[in-house]
Parts: structure tokens; C-alpha cells; sequence
């Protein structure tokens, strides 16, 4: 397994990451059995981050990792646990916004390390910007557990150049966690310029664009009522007609190549260089081992050229979110 430093200051990780999300929630009925192998198999592969949120099903994302870690005694060791906080629920399941306070910060953080049973996590992030609380109150709440020791490094999700910027003069930060893909390269334009500037990583994730770039999906496929896709644009009606034609042209690309979708797509965002770590959100050992498989795709001017020809930017028919989600996206501002 290749390994990248996360930006000038964070630690040393595996080229690609495993986003556990789904393992738990979102994305329909899940295997707590069949998500701990793949936790396992992640691990055996030389895969050392592990990106989750406490507010993954409501916290069962995080005790399915401590209890995948705890199975596999030195584990712990081995990860880099990488946690968002700061968003809000309440008991039917409902989003309530994010909460950046320093207070909350730390409350966050307290439950997180209980449930992970561990006594620090290794980045911390929170999860959208809170707009009431300036983002150096919340950064240096978060310097302040690095200092005593419960957290190791700082990141942040889905800012904007001029947030990064800003957080960035209150305390090192490690990596930006954000969308990217062959369907969504808004970064391109401030954002990763700025990281890059700054010396900050990025953790991608939606590499596959929760599964649309996998191959995989289908018009016919059904989406289970409990899946969040059913609220995606991209997934809907003519948009996802216009998607899933993109995706074919990839796979006359990616059959050429004599490699599959997902591989071609993953394989795409590794090109894009060494401070971008893709986030892979498989959920099954097959899907684990499919797109690690990307790691030996190496890609020259010209099949790069194919790709983007088959998928230019901008192409991808729908936004990333639904609208309300889309308003909490400080890198969409």
C-alpha cells in the first residue's frame, strides 16, 4: 500500500481511505457482519484510514468501528480514525442543523472517544460550518483538545477557500475533507488551489458519486425508501438518464484499458496528485477489493484525455445535494 502525508502537518496514511458511512446508515438496509469483514479486509490491504462521523446513525457508526478494531487486537494502532461532528439530530432521525460552539465542540468529542473507546482520534473535523460561530471559535476549540492530547490533528469538510484561508491562520490544519470527482470538480477553481497554497491535503470523497460512477447502477435498480439517494438529483428522472449515459461513455474508456468503471473513475481522482486521498465507500469485501484495484491503474496524457472527454466538467446533469443540503455548503458560497 502507497502512502501520503495528509498536507504539510498531518499524519502518514494509506493512498486510499475507507469511508465507513454506509456501513451504518444512508444507503438502505446494512450488514453489520459483512461491514466489519470489510473493515477487516480494508486493514489487511495496508488501508489505514478510517473516515466516520458521530452522527452516522446516530453514533452505531462509530461503536461498529471500536468493535471491528477491538477484534483485531493492535488494530487501533494501525488506524488513523478520521471523525466529523457538529451535526444535530433528534429521536425520529431529522437533521436540526450543525453546532460549532466550543462548548459543543468538546461535549462531541467526549461521547466520540467513549464510543471508539479510545483516548484520541486522529483528525477532527466538523462537518458543515456552523454560520453562527465564527470558524477560528471552532478551530481553536479543536486546537485545544490537540493540545491535551485527545486529538492529533485538525481537519475541516466542505469549506470554502476563504474559510480554509482563515482557519488555517488560527491553527495547522491537516486535510479539507470535500467532494471530488469526474462529476463534481467545483474545487478546482479556489479550493484546491488554496489547500495546495496553504499546504492542506484533501480527503476526497464521492469519488464514485455514491455509486453512480461505480458501474454498477442502473436505471432499473430500485432505491430502498430508507436510502437517501432518493433525494439526490442525480438520481432522478431525466438527470439520471443523462448520468448513466456519461457513465457508458467511461466504460468504453475504462474497457480499453482492460480495467472496470469504478477503477477508472478511482484511478482518475489518484492522477489528480499525492495531497488528494480518495475516500472509498465500499460496504462489501468485493467492492473493497474492486476499487483498491485502481492502485495498479496508471493512467497516461492520453487515457486522461479519454476520461475527461467522456466525462467533461460540468457534464453531470443535477446538483451534488438536495437544496436543503446544498445551503449548508460553505464551498458552494
Amino acid at each position: 500500500m502507497r502512502t501520503h502525508t495528509l498536507g504539510a502537518t498531518g499524519p502518514t496514511v494509506s493512498a486510499i481511505g475507507l469511508g465507513c458511512m454506509g456501513m451504518s446508515a444512508v444507503y438502505g438496509p446494512t450488514d453489520d457482519a459483512e461491514s466489519t469483514a470489510t473493515i477487516h479486509a480494508a486493514l489487511d490491504a495496508g488501508v489505514s484510514l478510517l473516515d466516520t462521523g458521530d452522527f452516522y446513525a446516530m453514533g452505531l457508526n462509530e461503536l461498529l468501528i471500536r468493535d471491528a478494531l477491538r477484534a483485531r487486537p493492535g488494530s487501533r494502532e494501525q488506524a488513523a480514525i478520521s471523525v466529523k461532528f457538529g451535526a444535530l439530530r433528534d429521536a425520529g432521525g431529522g437533521w436540526g442543523g450543525y453546532d460549532g460552539r466550543p462548548a459543543a465542540v468538546k461535549n462531541f468529542l467526549a461521547y466520540s472517544l467513549n464510543r471508539l473507546g479510545t483516548d484520541h482520534v486522529d483528525v477532527y473535523r466538523i462537518a458543515r460550518v456552523d454560520p453562527d460561530v465564527p470558524i477560528e471559535e471552532t478551530v481553536g476549540a479543536i486546537a485545544e483538545e490537540v493540545q491535551a492530547g485527545r486529538v492529533r490533528h485538525i481537519g475541516l469538510s466542505e469549506v470554502g477557500a476563504d474559510t480554509l484561508r482563515r482557519a488555517a491562520a488560527t491553527a495547522p490544519i491537516c486535510d479539507l475533507q470535500i467532494e471530488y470527482s469526474l462529476f463534481s470538480r467545483g474545487i478546482e477553481e479556489a479550493v484546491l488551489p488554496a489547500a495546495r497554497e496553504l499546504g492542506i491535503g484533501i480527503t476526497a470523497y464521492g469519488v464514485l458519486s455514491r455509486g453512480l460512477l461505480s458501474g454498477h447502477w442502473t436505471k432499473e435498480r430500485g432505491i430502498d425508501p430508507t436510502d437517501f439517494r432518493n433525494r439526490y438529483p442525480r438520481f432522478s428522472g431525466d438527470r439520471l438518464d443523462r448520468n448513466l449515459a456519461l457513465v457508458e461513455a467511461l466504460r468504453e474508456v475504462a474497457d480499453g484499458k482492460g480495467v472496470t468503471v469504478a477503477q477508472a473513475a478511482i484511478a482518475w481522482v489518484l492522477s489528480r496528485g499525492d495531497d488528494i486521498v480518495p475516500l472509498i465507500g465500499a460496504r462489501r469485501r468485493d467492492r473493497l477489493a474492486e476499487s483498491l484495484g485502481a492502485l495498479d491503474v496508471s493512467l497516461d496524457a492520453t487515457e486522461l484525455a479519454a476520461i475527461e472527454a467522456a466525462i467533461p466538467p460540468g457534464a453531470a446533469s443535477g446538483t451534488r445535494y438536495d437544496e436543503a443540503q446544498m445551503q449548508h455548503l460553505d464551498s458552494e458560497r
